[in-house]
């Protein structure tokens, strides 16, 4: 009688674990920028003129629709590269951006988000899922509701894993104004960071650095949950209801 070795059964729990525990590391980086800037996340925007803040999130939806055709037509050009040259990558970009105060790190911002965006499926890309897809565009998008690394988040506000549109012909458009104005506040705080006198620089790369590592284990947050709830045949609003019980528990201790 022959022995069939049958795969271990999915420890789903223990999955869970594994996003929790990426999730509530994914904000550590931020709090170095922070020290380095000798500021608080919410004051930072107060740094920027009024005229700019304004003008952020009609910057912010040109920069991801720039982000949406050029991250996506690059794939084609430029395999993914690993996450510790992508963060190397952004740090470089940060600081250019950085150096030259508030023009060039307007300037740098449309740049950063395509990086960011091609980082992003990049990971999808690592959980077994297909960019061309228009509903995989749309979850690479959708990473971009985090928080953001410079903020304090506990972990309770989970709704960028559950946020979902109608997939038409016209769903990554709505998403990217759905998104804009929160997209928008993260984004201002990193162009703040980077107008700090003497070190707009060194606070560019920094700020580049801490983004880049976010949303990459948002995105592996994210994705990971995707892949689980496929694999384990669970549906995903339990799974971010149990993440979201774990993330809790995480936060006390």
């Amino acid at each position: 009688m022959t022995q069939t070795n049958l795969p271990a059964p999915l420890d789903v729990d223990a999955e869970l674990e594994k996003i929790a525990q990426r999730y509530s590391q994914a904000g550590g980086v931020g709090i170095s920028v922070l020290n380095l800037i000798g500021g608080q996340a919410e004051n930072l925007l107060d740094r920027l003129p009024a005229s700019v803040r304004g003008q952020l999130e009609g910057a912010t939806i040109r920069a991801l629709d720039h982000a949406m055709n050029a991250a996506h037509k690059s794939r084609a050009h430029v395999p993914d590269q690993a996450a510790w040259l992508n963060s190397a990558a952004s740090a470089a970009m940060g600081a250019v951006g950085g150096a030259g105060g508030l023009p060039t790190a307007l300037a740098e911002l449309p740049v950063t988000t395509t990086l960011l965006l091609r980082v992003i499926e990049g990971v999808a890309v690592e959980h077994g899922f297909d960019p061309e897809l228009e509903s995989v565009r749309f979850d690479c998008v959708q990473v971009f509701s985090a928080a953001g690394p410079l903020a304090d988040d506990d972990g309770s506000d989970l709704a960028f894993l559950t946020a979902r549109l109608a997939l038409t012909g016209k769903a990554v458009q709505a998403v990217i104004h759905k998104i804009a104005p929160r997209l928008a506040v993260v984004m201002g705080q990193k162009l703040a960071a980077q107008t700090v006198p003497v070190i707009g620089a060194v606070a560019g790369a920094a700020t580049n650095y801490a983004y880049t590592s976010y949303y990459q284990d948002m995105a592996h947050v994210h994705f990971g949950l995707r892949k689980l709830a496929i694999d384990a045949d669970v549906p995903p609003e339990e799974l971010n209801l149990r993440l979201a019980g774990k993330m809790k528990a995480l936060a006390k201790v």
